[in-house]
């Protein structure tokens, strides 16, 4: 282990609330916090700029690619602070008036908008009184995102995307896995922490996990649980519950030892 092989990145946990300019308020000043502590690359989670009241409420908040309050606030952010900001997941306008693109941003230190991903896997789920159905209010996206940060290639997911690991083996090798999500706390509680372990061992890399992280005016309860998890599946660092930064390292080095010690990837027929 080297300083010069070591990166400082975070994960950023939220409560979003149906008001985008409190929202907006909160993520300035913790992407200002996991800057001050090093952080060169810092992910937001789902659903960040809005969780509305109803599952429609985002639909009347949705901006143009390129212009709006929420991503001049990531551009600004990512400016000012010089780091790789990654956007979580904002309200885009879809082709449909009464859907939206569920969208991850990424933004380089200069501000500028580099790479786009819109959430491909739309949840679904119905456990009696506790029901989701996100078709109906988003239109899946088609293409697979990641993009070059200096220590390698980022792959880019959302939530529900991490049940599906056809998903990760079509981004190609990466050195980093992002997957900013507002899991319920139901699936979070059963599924969340070895879901992520999963996708760190089987594609030997870190996996930086944002999400979303308590109780929502909605009614809805989120998992929380942002973690960084190293490619040995071992969970580095962990921020239960509430807002806040959690904060952790990627080891070029480490991620090159595992690779080599345990050549999996090269070892795939398929």
């Amino acid at each position: 282990m080297t300083a010069a092989s070591m990166t400082t990145i975070a994960a950023i946990q939220m409560v979003s609330t149906a008001d985008v300019a409190h929202n907006i308020a909160s993520a300035r000043r913790l992407v200002a916090q996991a800057a001050s502590a090093g952080a060169t690359l810092v992910s937001l989670p789902e659903y960040w700029p809005i969780m509305g009241v109803t599952e429609f409420d985002k639909v009347g908040c949705a901006e143009q690619p390129g212009d709006g309050p929420i991503q001049r606030c990531m551009a600004q952010a990512a400016r000012e602070h010089g780091i790789w900001l990654i956007g979580g997941t904002l309200p885009l306008v879809s082709g449909d008036a009464a859907k939206v693109m569920n969208t991850t941003l990424v933004y380089n230190p200069d501000g500028e908008a580099v790479a786009r991903y819109d959430k491909i896997h739309l949840f679904g789920f119905n456990q009696g009184r506790e029901a989701y159905d996100e078709a109906r209010t988003i239109v899946p996206g088609a293409q697979v995102g990641s993009f070059e940060a200096p220590f390698g290639r980022v792959g880019l997911s959302v939530c529900y995307d991490l049940r599906f690991p056809e998903l990760y083996r079509a981004m190609g090798e990466c050195a980093l896995i992002v997957v900013p999500a507002a899991f319920t706390h139901t699936t979070g509680r059963a599924h969340w922490e070895v879901l992520l372990r999963a996708r760190a061992i089987e594609n030997q890399c870190y996996v930086l996990a944002a999400a979303q992280g308590g109780m929502h005016q909605n009614g809805r309860r989120t998992f929380g649980h942002s973690m960084l998890v190293d490619p040995w599946g071992e969970v580095k660092e962990v921020l239960a519950e509430g807002e806040g930064v959690a904060l952790g390292v990627i080891d070029a080095d480490f991620l090159a030892g595992v690779r080599q010690s345990l050549p999996a990837l090269k070892h795939r027929k398929l």
